[in-house]
């Protein structure tokens, strides 16, 4: 029954006029900038290291000036080689007493190695400054809680920051990537949302987000509001109709436990796991316009 009353809340969303009138909310991309230079600034967020454990402590920190409440899950992940590598979701909450719920989430840890296609002669030691893989998405989602904060939301809204995303081969090692998500999925906070956005890669500054194909076919219905949603408000040339790769990302873990998530991720990036995944790749304007569609996504959902 919960579920068919979920489905039905998620349509209502779905078919909402498409005229909705302009976001009471405004997303501040410069704000979000100075939070991906923020994290960039700790180091490499690499699990076990002082750029991931200041990094935890920062994002505790600033989410619990702006959500309701923020439940934290900890745990020791120990790898297919044999490292114990220390471990934290967080999970920021807009108002709790919500039962139709729907959850954003980021990576907020960076990869320990440089194996990009981009990456050059000796790069494979360097781990990766992760300014657009890890620190844009959370950048977007903290810039969320700060409107958020401003303006409560009529519905609930979970901000899910994971760790663990990057942490080995996603071919060879499949059990020590993902991680956090997984964990997530195995141990998920009650209620269980009407549907899940991933933003990873979303702070270049040539930004173009076509629909990620496993997102397209695990859950097409909320491709559709998010991709629907940015055109009204501007941003069909960045939004693009087109069809792009299948990604094997935090969203697969959620949709194989029956989440509706997807994944807005532009992935032609040529810095992708290099030492060059840099500041000076990313722009405010490109984190404004993921950070206004997020908030129109809520909007559309009061």
């Amino acid at each position: 029954m919960k579920r068919i009353a979920a489905g039905l809340a998620l349509a209502a969303i779905l078919s909402a006029c498409s005229d909705t009138p302009a976001p009471t909310r405004a997303f501040d991309g410069a704000a979000a900038l100075r939070y991906a230079g923020e994290q960039v600034a700790f180091g490499p967020r690499v699990p076990g290291t002082e750029g991931h454990r200041r990094t935890s402590a920062w994002l505790d920190s600033l989410l619990r000036a702006r959500a309701d409440t923020v439940m934290v899950q900890q745990w020791t992940h120990v790898t297919t080689r044999g490292d114990s590598l220390p471990l934290v979701n967080l999970l920021a909450r807009f108002n709790t007493a919500a039962s139709e719920r729907i959850l954003l989430l980021a990576h907020w840890d960076t990869r320990p190695f440089s194996d990009g296609p981009g990456a050059a002669p000796g790069d494979s030691a360097k781990p990766v400054p992760g300014a657009n893989d890890g620190a844009s998405g959370v950048a977007v989602l903290l810039g969320v809680a700060d409107a958020l904060r401003l303006a409560p939301p009529g519905v609930g809204v979970d901000l899910l920051f994971v760790d663990g995303e990057d942490y080995a081969d996603f071919t060879n090692q499949p059990k020590d990537v993902l991680i956090g998500s997984r964990y997530y999925a195995l141990h998920q906070l009650a209620p269980r949302p009407l549907y899940a956005v991933l933003f990873d890669m979303v702070g270049d500054s040539d930004l173009r987000i076509p629909r990620e194909g496993n997102s397209a076919i695990g859950a097409p219905e909320v491709v559709s509001l998010v991709w629907g949603v940015a055109r009204e408000r501007g941003h069909g040339g960045v939004f693009v109709d087109d069809l792009g790769t299948a990604l094997t990302d935090d969203h697969v873990e959620l949709q194989k436990v029956g989440i509706r998530a997807i994944d807005v991720v532009d992935f032609q990036y040529p810095h992708w796991h290099t030492p060059n995944d840099t500041m000076d790749k990313i722009s405010a304007r490109s984190l404004g316009i993921v950070g206004e569609v997020a908030l129109a996504l809520i909007q559309r959902a009061e």
